[in-house]
């Protein structure tokens, strides 16, 4: 999701995301790999959109000066805010100088990783588009893995072999679309496996293989709950960061104002710690940087304590190895926990102390385990495992949106005729992948931001519309809207839509 616009709230986020979680993981990663006392493992989703920011030339020319507006905020905050802001200015300007010492390409930086086998990167579904909800077209499934699988190639230089599914959702009969696109193993919510046909030996700690061939991890919540959950987990202790008080809303709007900003908007800036859970916020206290970093090692120490105690108790029960996943949204890391990548950098050192062994999915299945045959049950990640919080009275409206216009580019993609408009036909294929996103179902549903997530859909099914009307009813379409369209929606360049007819149902 990006805006043409600088300075716009898409940008923002995009910014704010690669400031405090993709720059700072990068950084931990290639620290805990230089030294040869660790041994760091991780298996890493770069979605085709998020890799798509990350290598937009206009965004990487953009980045360093809006770093550079919030350390002269930084400047001016209360005397009683100075350590906390000093520390923050610190961390920016650190980063800021690996940006540049990189020259804003973490794409490569990524890649070297996993070259080294730190990393084990996976893509994702184009535009993370809920591929349950799209089952109706087939097509539309196949435009979401296959234009993923040829973005990630055309930015990463090799062709995945892991997906993360987006929202860990999957259905019956999609390990077929995911092999006919050359993926081999994925990540399911431990609903997906836990209620497998047969129902797998060893639960959720061993992968199983489908009919098609293709593996599932499944999510272990157990490993999962400490570090996901504020309210039960390491992110809500009193000493971490408090992500919801923002000097964004704290400035004047004057302030704002000088700084480009019309309205309040969180600015990446936060200086207080959590407190207590049910501090107000305007009762937080300043954040203490020494104090937070501090915690982060006790808590790795808790953190791979129960693994060990877990794995023990598995061993006694399984006549193969256990193995414990873990999967989370990286922007947890650093966005939504702030001090996440210092735990991140806590397990990795302290995890060969306690002797436990970290890895990849690509590794696991490099040893060529002996797996289950077991056909995955439909599910998520969402509330109980099941497609309810994609699917509601928020945003229910939306599936049949999508099946009509993936009709009407079945029946576009079927018409001769139309062979000589392939830009028109695939820059509508554009449109209605950006328009599919499971973002914006799980805007409208949480309550945030839900203008913005109308907006946005509504934008690029009227341009999916144009475009297709242009064609099925020959209407005339100016040359200069046609290229504005391009020119702000110019995402999966390599885009074919031939591609998504190429397989027989």
């Amino acid at each position: 999701m990006r805006s043409a616009k600088p300075g716009s709230l898409e940008e923002d986020w995009f910014f704010q995301a690669l400031l405090e979680c993709y720059l700072p993981l990068l950084q931990v990663l290639e620290d805990a790999a230089d030294d040869p006392f660790q041994n760091p493992k991780l298996t890493l989703g770069l979605s085709p959109t998020l890799l798509s920011l990350l290598s937009a030339k206009d965004l990487k020319n953009r980045f360093p000066n809006w770093v550079k507006t919030r350390l002269d905020l930084l400047k001016q905050v209360p005397n009683d805010q100075k350590v906390a802001a000093s520390d923050l200015s610190s961390k920016f300007e650190l980063h800021l100088s690996q940006w540049h010492s990189i020259k804003g390409d973490l794409i490569e930086k990524f890649s070297l990783l996993e070259k080294r086998n730190v990393l084990d990167i996976l893509t994702c579904a184009a535009s993370h588009g809920y591929l349950p909800l799209l089952r109706e077209s087939p097509t539309a499934v196949r435009g979401q893995l296959l234009t993923a699988v040829k973005e990630h190639k055309r930015l990463i230089g090799k062709l995945p072999k892991g997906i993360w599914l987006p929202e860990c959702a999957y259905y019956e009969g999609l390990d077929k679309f995911l092999l006919e696109s050359g993926l081999r193993y994925a990540v399911l919510d431990g609903h997906g496996i836990l209620n497998a046909t047969p129902r797998p030996r060893y639960g959720v700690y061993a992968p199983i293989c489908s009919k098609n061939g293709i593996a599932f991890f499944a999510r272990d919540s157990d490993s999962t709950l400490p570090v996901w959950s504020a309210k039960d987990g390491y992110p809500g202790a009193s000493f971490y960061r408090e992500f919801h008080r923002d000097l964004g809303w704290d400035l004047d709007e004057k302030e704002l104002n000088k700084i480009n900003i019309k309205n309040p908007r969180p600015l990446g800036i936060k200086l207080h710690r959590i407190t207590g859970k049910k501090t107000p916020l305007d009762q937080k206290e300043i954040y203490e940087p020494e104090s937070a970093k501090s915690l982060t090692k006790e808590h790795a120490k808790d953190y791979l304590e129960q693994r060990l105690r877990q794995l023990k108790k598995l061993t006694l029960v399984m006549n193969k190895e256990p193995l414990l996943v873990a999967p989370f949204d990286a922007e947890l890391f650093g966005h939504w926990w702030f001090e996440g990548p210092s735990f991140l950098a806590e397990l990795f050192k302290q995890s060969q102390k306690e002797n436990l062994t970290l890895t990849t999915l690509k590794d696991v299945l490099l040893r060529k385990p002996n797996l289950q045959l077991c056909e995955p049950s439909p599910s998520s990640w969402g509330s109980g495992g099941f497609h309810d919080y994609w699917i509601n009275e928020c945003n229910s409206w939306l599936i049949p949106e999508w099946s009509r216009a993936s009709r009407a580019m079945e029946e576009i993609l079927r018409t001769k005729s139309f062979k000589d408009s392939k830009d028109i036909i695939n820059q509508a294929a554009r449109e209605l992948l950006l328009s599919q996103s499971s973002d914006w179902s799980f805007i409208l549903r949480a309550g945030t931001t839900t203008e913005l997530a109308k907006n946005r859909i509504k934008l690029h099914l009227k341009r999916y519309w144009l475009l297709i009307d242009s064609l099925k009813n020959k209407k005339l379409l100016r040359k200069e809207d046609f290229e504005a369209i391009k020119e702000e929606d110019s995402i999966f360049p390599f885009i074919e839509t031939k591609d998504w007819f190429h397989f027989k149902d």
